[in-house]
């Protein structure tokens, strides 16, 4: 049921306080306004009887747009759940697998002024023992080959050919298949990698899946390349599979040796390995910004359709057809299925709805015939049956996205587990819609029908299916755009830092929900119209400010408000002129940045202040010429990377 609204916020005080104003112009001579002068006494009973005459008539055109709306189908959108990774750290390695449960709990640290927030983890994980069993090479051109026993000299072997080529592969073999864990390989190695940058070697650590080399995530490497002793972190993806390569059955690793950036040198000569350990040290498990409830008691029916029951948790996370209810009778048991509406419910069906928002299980009405029957929509549960509902989910909202490192409490037990953290930003948290907005999307819904036609059904559609997007936009796609056609550009919901700051890979939307609005759209578009899903085209950009600080202005202050305007001003979601995001296709133009700064009030604008664009590539971190205009594609939205400022 959508929320009346209350628009008539003027008070009883305030008709009196008007009425004693207009009484000062026209009758002037009348001085005595105390509240025991029979002419105040005629105000307030005037004003009373006005007060809720004009309340019951403002309120009739809006209540009645709002009961239109319910009638057409209009429902607020629930909210969704922002999802991460957490990776679970032991406090040292166990001899034994160690389970992590499905929804265990881990949360935010509270503050003075903010609650925890908590996150459910979605599945089991088990944090699978390892040790090192084998090792090997596999050169460009050749067939892997096992150097195991190579490492039992003082020698070792060498990892990649004597002319080191891109492709040559380092083998590592663990006694078994660790997916979705954290491994340590603790390594000795001799320096002899010559030529390569210890902070950047060129190479990549990848896990095999059964079918392909999958990346590694590389928590930290402290071997310089493998040019001294020390330990790689690996974090080992999530189908990694024990197979046979060089006639050994392990589950593999390979460090690889790939093409080096024009500014990263590379080797001249081949590292040396000596020795090799591994354990397994944490594990890492995907979690949302929910809670499940399970088997909470609603109540007893009272046999009358239409019933509602209200939920001790709101609002409720959208999950249509996963929700059951056991309704108990003298007879037995039922078990009832959740729809999304009864309008195809037949009397004999055992079927109910959740109401998201307002967070209560509502049953089929019963609506009267122009006969004067009554048909039911739904069975109704007979009276005295008890009803419970098996498991719904809880939470959501945009205060779920926080950044890196942010979720680093374990509020549930887990034996061995050391700590937790999120090593990246918890993103695709959304609040529910506003009554404002359904009004506006109504007259839309009714005019599509169900059908994308417009620019706004499409947009409209897509939001419906995923609400967890934080902005859609509909534009015509081109030949460079896999050809013409419909181009939805989706942008999830993300969190900066503490000035802003966003990763390039949380604005990538996930997979499944790209293909769920694709799905969507392909049911609704008309025939011969070709809907492609994407994220927008980023273009990245760096601003170099120099700035002057006020008197009795930190410096350090000012530069951080600096960057949070800088961040702010081209955010993808809250920048912008106008505070929504920046628009797409909007150039950016070293004017605008610079009115943005004029904002700040520890700038001092009577000094110089010099703002300078510098398009960047962020995945690289190479900048090009200085510009004074950045011009974005039709599709492209404007990318903020590492910006720089220096305060005088």
């Amino acid at each position: 049921m959508l929320p009346a609204p209350n628009l008539d916020d003027r008070t009883f005080q305030g008709l009196v306080d008007e009425a004693k104003r207009l009484v000062q112009t026209r009758c002037p001579e009348w001085t005595d306004h105390n509240v025991s002068d029979p002419g105040v006494t005629l105000i307030e009973a005037f004003a009373q009887m006005v007060d809720q005459l004009i309340y019951r008539l403002n309120r009739v055109p809006d209540l009645n747009y709002v009961k239109f709306l319910e009638m057409i189908g209009v429902e607020l959108r629930p909210p969704a759940a922002a999802t991460g990774r957490v990776t679970l750290w032991l406090s040292a390695p166990q001899p034994q697998r160690v389970l992590v449960r499905s929804e265990t709990q881990v949360a935010t640290p509270r503050t003075d002024i903010h609650d925890p927030i908590v996150f459910s983890t979605l599945r089991d994980l088990e944090i699978v023992p390892c040790s090192f069993n084998r090792a090997g090479t596999a050169l460009v051109g050749a067939e892997p080959v096992d150097l195991t026993a190579a490492l039992s000299g003082e020698q070792g072997f060498a990892v990649f050919s004597p002319s080191p080529t891109p492709g040559d592969a380092l083998l590592i073999g663990l006694s078994n298949a660790v997916p979705s864990c954290a491994v340590t390989l603790r390594m000795e190695c001799t320096v002899s990698g010559v030529g390569v940058d210890p902070r950047r070697p060129p190479r990549v650590w990848e896990a095999w899946t059964g079918t392909t080399w999958s990346p590694c995530e590389v928590d930290h490497d402290d071997t310089g390349g493998l040019n001294k002793d020390g330990d790689v972190v690996l974090h080992v993806p999530d189908d990694h599979q024990a197979s046979i390569i060089a006639r050994e059955r392990a589950g593999w690793l390979r460090c690889r040796l790939v093409e080096a950036l024009p500014d990263q040198p590379t080797y001249t000569a081949p590292p040396r390995v000596n020795a090799i350990t591994a354990f397994t040290i944490g594990g890492t498990v995907p979690m949302e910004n929910a809670e499940v409830q399970h088997r909470e008691t609603l109540g007893t029916s009272d046999g009358t359709p239409g019933q509602r029951f209200p939920l001790l948790r709101r609002p409720v996370l959208a999950s249509p057809g996963t929700a059951t209810l056991e309704v108990t009778t003298p007879e037995g048991e039922q078990v009832w299925t959740e729809v999304r509406q009864f309008a195809e419910s037949a009397p004999e069906d055992l079927h109910f709805r959740l109401d998201h928002v307002a967070g209560e299980v509502q049953f089929g009405p019963a609506v009267r015939l122009a006969d004067g029957s009554l048909r039911h929509y739904g069975a109704v549960p007979p009276r005295s049956a008890g009803l419970l509902l098996t498991a719904y989910r809880s939470g959501g909202g945009r205060r779920g996205n926080v950044t890196a490192g942010q979720v680093r409490v374990l509020k549930t037990s887990v034996p061995y587990v050391a700590r937790v953290e999120n090593r990246a930003a918890v993103v695709g948290g959304s609040d529910a819609e506003t009554l404002e907005d359904a009004k506006v999307r109504g007259p839309m819904l009714l005019r599509a029908r169900g059908r994308a036609v417009t620019a706004e059904d499409f947009v409209q559609l897509a939001r419906d299916v995923a609400p967890e997007a934080a902005r859609v936009h509909c534009a015509a796609s081109r030949e460079g755009d896999e050809g013409e056609g419909v181009l939805v550009l989706v942008v999830p919901n993300v969190a900066g830092d503490h000035v802003g700051r966003v990763r390039r890979d949380d604005l990538a939307p996930e997979e499944g929900m790209l293909q769920r609005i694709a799905e969507a759209l392909d049911a609704c578009r008309l025939v011969g119209t070709r809907v492609l899903v994407a994220p927008p085209r980023y273009s990245g950009l760096t601003v170099v400010a120099d700035v002057h600080a006020r008197e009795r202005y930190d410096a350090d202050v000012v530069h951080d408000e600096v960057l949070r305007a800088l961040y702010g001003f081209l955010d993808p979601l809250t920048g912008g002129p106008d505070g929504t995001g920046w628009p797409f296709g909007r150039s950016v133009q070293s004017h605008e940045v610079h009115a943005a700064l004029a904002r700040i009030p520890g700038v001092d604008m009577a000094q110089e202040v010099s703002v300078t664009l510098f398009p960047a590539d962020p995945r690289t971190g190479r900048r090009q010429s200085p510009v004074q205009r950045l011009d974005l594609p039709a599709t492209g939205l404007v990318y903020s990377y590492e910006h720089q400022v220096r305060v005088q």
